[in-house]
């Protein structure tokens, strides 16, 4: 009895490795990206983000494009850090609602 390397259980799609090609060069395209994307892939810029979004996780993405797909890892964990901590206007609020009068 052998055990061979599991095989992944759900390979990339055409449209998966599509989203992926054109995040690597959607720059090189005229126009703003929304209609790039419209253009190139057919959906709309949301359903190609959140798309997108669910690749990153995916071990068959980082297999295709590892570059691509640790570089959007780290800007898409900079943005999720960014997004939790608190705006310079939130803070100025809290330190004047806690400063002496």
């Amino acid at each position: 009895m052998t055990s061979a390397a599991p095989e992944p259980t759900d390979p990339l799609s055409d449209r998966d490795r599509a989203i992926l090609d054109f995040e690597k060069k959607w720059w090189r395209y005229p126009g703003a990206k929304e209609q790039a994307i419209r253009d190139h892939l057919g959906m709309p810029a949301t359903r190609y983000y959140q798309l997108l979004n669910a690749l990153l996780d995916r071990a068959e993405a980082l297999g295709y494009d590892p570059i691509l797909v640790r570089r959007l890892r780290r800007l898409r964990a900079r943005r999720m850090r960014h997004d939790t901590t608190p705006d310079d206007h939130d803070r100025m609020i809290t330190l004047s609602r806690h400063s002496p009068t």
